[in-house]
């Protein structure tokens, strides 16, 4: 989860190294630094911390080549220090590496009685020696070779003095793209990184290697066969990246959710017919007579599979299942041809939930991943795909994603049901009418803003939070309480609001905010009795709910009122308050919205 950036053509490379990481330091901001062929030599530079230290220690400093590699870190082996930033290097080869290897213990004692030596706690500098120990004046081969041997995930590029007219690529399980210019090529972990310079680009599938020159690339596999790759068009820019004006890439992207769930929605819904268009997801046949439905997924995204378990097992009637990714393999799952199996990741990148979809596809379910991010390898590896069209996500802190990711699992239950004749066409349009009504909603949420704002001033120096939810706002306690722990480093956990009594409620008192998720539904009631308790304990209660419902108001300290909608949607509703809590929070405290500490983006390792 680190970012990679690299580049061969007729500029100077080290402004393009360094442009491409900013738009990657989402990926990794403990250290950085670039490796460029100069004067027949390669020339390293590192430094710690984010990538605006390695900038200021490169200005005057004389470094000038049209070839080289770039990295931004995200510690996986080795603390964040100089030794083990990025690039490494190995007598002529620098290499920069996202991933890990996972057998690096066996290959460093082969090397050291070779006569090795390391500097570092890396991976990756066992791996570039590796690669040193087959060199024979040949990048592509010496590569080659070393991957053999390797075992783990990789995304990696390297360029060498004594091959200089070459970036080498090559990907194992983590996500590598291959930028197509006119005289002049990219490579890089993730799109923003070289989309100012190109549209045009072609993905590295697993076990392939790419070689980079001003004449082209070539992709091949690791047996040395050629590999055709189809080139793709990049349609959004990175306007649709930027910041727009907001303080934070966080912020932007809470404000951005209306457009994101109807984007999710758009051309998705027949209305008078009372049918949900997913063509493009291509469904088998079969899909009619699965017997149970797997939701896997990690960390917000698990989140939202929680929540769409509430949704397909009442609108489809199916039995459904929720894995957090990590365990779904380890657990000897019992999926069957009679199963369909969701993997739901934002980046289409997760390690976990992308080994969950193999472990599933080997069982012989049929699987359908819910991604936003075009042709990424979750994508591509599954049976069906249903994007959520949500743009590109900045802030390591999933905001947006959640929301349409919420989107597309209401419209796989419309579907489902409809499929199965669970669902009539009058009881799917009224589903439909309510989602389209939605984005609108969440504009009005958005307009409490300020109102969020004052709470998180009186609630900034708080160090313990509890969040409570029944029913199907239980994950939503979940992803309010994921938020604030995230971005604000506040300790702060989710429960169900009935388990309180069973442990949590020795830890209420005075001290401690109690947010609680309590609409006017089947359990508010239950909800309300549970608001009591805490009081009766001297906990300061927080309550989101229906607005007009004076009864909640008057029972809490501090109320959020929301517009009213159906149990079912109202989740979408009460996460944005949460959201924009911690964002205030966090802000508050002077901690980086956008790059918390010990968190990155796309988790593409275990």
């Amino acid at each position: 989860m680190c970012g990679i950036i690299g580049y061969i053509g007729e500029r100077q490379v080290v402004p393009i190294l360094i442009e491409g990481l900013k738009r990657l330091e989402y990926r990794g901001y403990d250290s950085a630094g670039v490796a460029l062929i100069q004067n027949g030599t390669v020339e390293v530079r590192r430094t710690v911390g984010k990538l605006k230290t390695l900038e200021d220690s490169l200005r005057h400093v004389v470094l000038e080549g049209t070839v080289g590699v770039g990295h931004t870190r995200w510690a996986t082996h080795g603390r964040p220090s100089e030794e083990n930033a990025h690039p490494h290097r190995a007598g002529s080869i620098a290499l920069v590496q996202n991933g890990i290897v996972e057998n690096y213990l066996p290959l460093k004692e082969k090397l050291r009685q070779a006569g090795r030596t390391f500097q570092s706690e890396t991976d990756t500098e066992v791996l570039v020696h590796l690669i040193d120990f087959y060199f024979e004046g040949d990048l592509e081969a010496a590569m080659r070779r070393a991957l053999r041997e390797v075992v783990g995930a990789y995304a990696l590029a390297a360029v060498s003095s004594d091959d200089p007219e070459k970036v080498v690529a090559a990907r194992h399980s983590a996500p590598l793209v291959i930028g197509l210019g006119k005289g002049e090529f990219f490579v890089a972990s993730d799109i923003p990184a070289i989309l100012n310079h190109t549209r045009d680009v072609i993905f590295l599938n697993d076990n392939e290697i790419a070689v980079l020159s001003r004449e082209g690339v070539k992709v091949s596999n690791l047996e040395g066969q050629p590999v055709p790759k189809e080139v793709k068009k990049i349609l959004w820019d990175l306007v649709m990246a930027e910041k727009g004006g907001y303080k934070h890439f966080m912020l932007k992207e809470i404000y951005e959710q209306p457009r994101a769930f109807s984007d999710t929605l758009r051309g998705r819904l027949a209305l008078e017919a009372g049918n949900v268009l997913l063509d493009e997801v291509q469904f088998p046949t079969s899909l009619q007579d699965i017997e149970q439905v797997f939701l896997v997924a990690c960390g917000t995204s698990w989140h939202a599979a929680l929540i769409g378990k509430f949704l397909i097992e009442r609108l489809a009637q199916v039995p459904v299942e929720v894995d957090i990714a990590s365990e779904f393999r380890y657990r000897n799952p019992l999926v069957s041809s009679a199963t369909l199996m969701i993997p739901i990741s934002q980046s289409g990148e997760t390690a976990d939930t992308l080994a969950a979809l193999r472990e599933a596809k080997q069982r012989g379910a049929t699987t359908l991943s819910i991604c936003n991010v075009v042709d990424s390898t979750i994508a591509r590896e599954s049976h069906g795909i249903l994007y959520t069209h949500a743009g590109p996500e900045i802030g390591v802190a999933s905001t947006k994603a959640f929301t349409s990711q919420i989107a597309a699992l209401h419209l796989l239950a419309l579907h489902l049901g409809r499929l199965r004749g669970t669902l009539s066409r009058e009881q799917a349009r009224q589903e439909m009418q309510a989602l389209l009504g939605i984005p609108n909603l969440l504009e009005e949420v958005l307009e409490l803003d300020e109102e969020i704002e004052q709470l998180a001033r009186r609630f900034a120096d708080k160090r313990d939070f509890l969040y409570l939810g029944r029913g199907i706002n239980y994950p939503v306690a979940l992803e309010g309480a994921l938020k604030l722990k995230e971005i604000s480093y506040i300790h702060a956990e989710g429960y169900p609001a009935g388990e309180m009594k069973h442990g949590p409620i020795a830890l209420i008192d005075e001290k401690m905010p109690v947010v609680v998720i309590a609409p006017k539904d089947s359990v508010y009631d239950k909800i309300l009795s549970n608001i009591q308790e805490v009081k009766t304990r001297g906990g300061v209660v927080i309550a989101l709910g229906h607005r007009g419902d004076s009864s909640l108001k008057s029972k809490v300290d501090d109320w959020v009122g929301l517009p009213e909608v159906s149990s079912s949607l109202f989740p979408i509703l009460a996460v944005i308050p949460l959201q924009l809590l911690a964002y205030h929070i966090a802000v508050r405290r002077g901690c980086d919205v956008d790059q918390p500490r010990n968190l990155a983006k796309s988790v593409t390792v275990e």
